[in-house]
């Protein structure tokens, strides 16, 4: 990050529920729910003072649909990146979804050991770095700004903390909860438990 004006805040915040038609890892489709429409909307509300100028979010359809509906809501633009999708699964895409799966990599992750990851797919330390450098992009074109970030629990459950140094492991993410992270020169801050 450049050491130029004032920190960026940067809210970030897991896409709102959403079904998808196959049961497998994949991180395509996922569109929202009604529920998860609601969840967005109230989203929007929930964030309408705090002056959010640009909505960043990863290419996921249930991202894109979650940051539109709050971006509609707030009149700011919506900016969409692949760097800010899921954790890749490598060769357990396709296989029937467990979430016990995800969990146990993340914990292995938030213990420490970045180099864990999936057969064919991420590391800990490959996610951190894919995320530290979109979020530092974000941070050098928001100076002095607040602005938001739709993205997924197990990335952001690793990224969130290991960047902000905060020892509190963030191990499950409702859908649209939001943490406030300031980013400059000095590095990244967390602004709310």
């Amino acid at each position: 990050m450049s050491d130029l004006q004032c920190a960026a805040r940067v809210l970030v915040a897991r896409h709102a529920e959403a079904a998808f038609v196959e049961d497998d890892f994949s991180d395509e489709g996922g569109s929202l729910t009604s529920a998860g429409r609601a969840q967005a909307e109230a989203l929007a509300e929930g964030l309408a003072a705090a002056r959010v100028r640009a909505i960043w979010c990863s290419d996921s359809a249930r991202s894109v649909q979650t940051a539109e509906i709050v971006a509609a809501r707030l009149g700011v633009p919506v900016t969409v990146r692949k760097t800010l999708r899921e954790v890749d699964v490598g060769e357990l895409a396709g296989h029937p979804f467990d979430k016990a799966r995800l969990r146990e990599m993340a914990d292995r992750w938030r213990a420490g050991d970045l180099d864990a990851g999936f057969p064919g797919g991420e590391s800990g330390r490959e996610v951190l770095e894919r995320y530290r450098a979109q979020l530092e992009e974000i941070a050098d074109l928001h100076r002095g700004e607040s602005v938001l970030v739709v993205a997924h629990e197990t990335a952001l459950g690793l990224v969130v903390p290991a960047l902000a140094g905060h020892a509190a492991a963030v191990r499950d993410w409702d859908n649209t909860a939001v943490l406030a992270l300031s980013g400059d020169a000095d590095g990244w801050v967390l602004d709310s438990p």
